[in-house]
């Protein structure tokens, strides 16, 4: 092999060891930014079922004050 052959493939190799680095490093960015979105989804998850339950308590409560009503002007009925 000639000097100039090796040196091509010497340029060669830094050019694809320097890819590797930079295609690692992209790799561990998007590990990051996936770890983020991961973690940023298990918190709207929490929250979506919190006012789930906020919605269901309310619901409930909607209906029971309904029922009263319903009661109290059963009564009044009755009085007259």
């Amino acid at each position: 092999m000639s000097l100039e052959m090796l040196e091509k493939l010497e340029a060669k190799v830094q050019m694809a060891v320097d890819t590797i680095s930079l295609l690692q490093m992209e790799v561990e960015e998007l590990k990051e930014k996936n770890d983020a979105l991961a973690s940023e989804a298990q918190e709207l998850r929490s929250g979506r079922e919190a006012l789930e339950q906020d919605n269901v308590k309310l619901r409930n409560d909607h209906q029971a004050w309904q029922e009263r009503v319903r009661n109290l002007l059963g009564k009044m009925d009755s009085v007259e």
